[in-house]
């Protein structure tokens, strides 16, 4: 069964391996600005296995009343398929379903897509708005 915590007092021993396992490599090689990025979130949700091995994370940025941004969501290969990531995603709308917007960026494959879209989410073009990034010192 897996157990939901809400801001879990997660390290970066803790985090990383989920990271690897998705092969997100922009943190797996930066991980001294994952620990940060931790520090400063919003909300942080964990999805943890039986054996208490985080298996999926959802970390939110934002100021919680006019903007939430869903910055990180991932469960680890072995349990995804299995609505953790469905249930980190409801349990974190709920919390914040008073929210004026609450937005994410993703890539753009099909499998993502319909994921979100299942969840409610619909897709910034199809509202007539585009979307912009600046990345700054990389």
């Amino acid at each position: 069964m897996i157990r939901y915590v809400e801001n879990a007092a997660l390290t970066l021993e803790d985090v990383l391996p989920l990271y690897e396992a998705v092969e997100w490599t922009n943190y797996t090689q930066n991980p001294s600005m994952l620990k940060e990025a931790y520090g400063n979130s919003l909300h942080i949700l964990a999805a943890f296995n039986e054996e208490g091995i985080l298996v999926g994370v959802l970390r939110a940025v934002g100021d919680g009343a006019s903007i939430l941004f869903i910055q990180d969501i991932l469960v680890t290969p072995e349990y995804q398929h299995q609505g953790i990531g469905t249930k980190l995603l409801q349990q974190t709308l709920e919390k914040f379903k008073n929210v004026y917007q609450i937005q994410l960026s993703t890539d753009n494959s099909m499998k993502t897509i319909s994921f979100y879209e299942s969840n409610g989410f619909t897709s910034l073009t199809s509202l007539n708005c585009v979307s912009f990034m600046y990345r700054g010192n990389q």
